[in-house]
């Protein structure tokens, strides 16, 4: 009897975790190496260890699909002091037939955060993605990843942004930086 009330006990906390994950909502916040030309593989996205254990990432606009060419897939920030801030600003084309719609841009951790244009970009007009990433309690190289999901086939493609970032030995600085890399 005591080895059914245990059984029954770890089959319901189990399952209150299951439907508990469930009803999580996604998170909006804004992973980590690329090729010099656009790469929208999904295959490529190793930021986390288990992808069955990552959240669920939004659904790409419905509707017809379109294509998005980047001038840039990968900026290289050089080497900046822990604390300071970086942007930089990624240009793409609408290189399809139909409105670009990117209904997400997502980065690798909470200190890298993306703004996209939110109306629909025309075929043949061109756009530009922000990408700023603060350094404050980093240190090392940084290879951070911006995840861009819209209606295109695939529904992601990626953006990285990458460089050093020196620990100071008496404490954090707190300058930001501004770096358009034209």
């Amino acid at each position: 009897m005591l080895k059914q009330f245990k059984l029954f006990m770890l089959v319901f906390a189990l399952g209150s975790f299951l439907v508990a994950c469930n009803n999580e909502p996604a998170s909006t916040e804004a992973d980590d190496s690329a090729d010099a030309a656009v790469n929208v593989d999904p295959a490529a996205d190793t930021g986390t260890p288990d992808a069955a254990a990552a959240p669920s990432e939004p659904a790409a606009p419905v509707g017809p699909t379109t294509a998005v060419s980047f001038g840039e897939t990968e900026y290289d920030f050089g080497t900046i002091e822990q604390g300071e801030s970086v942007s930089h600003t990624y240009t793409f084309t609408n290189t399809g037939s139909e409105p670009l719609i990117i209904s997400n841009a997502k980065g690798s951790c909470g200190c890298t955060v993306p703004k996209w244009p939110k109306d629909p970009i025309a075929p043949g007009e061109t756009g530009e993605l922000l990408v700023e990433f603060n350094s404050k309690g980093k240190k090392g190289a940084q290879n951070k990843k911006v995840t861009i999901t819209a209606n295109t086939n695939p529904a992601q493609s990626f953006i990285y942004l990458k460089g050093n970032v020196n620990a100071p030995e008496g404490g954090a600085g707190g300058q930001t930086i501004t770096v358009d890399g034209q």
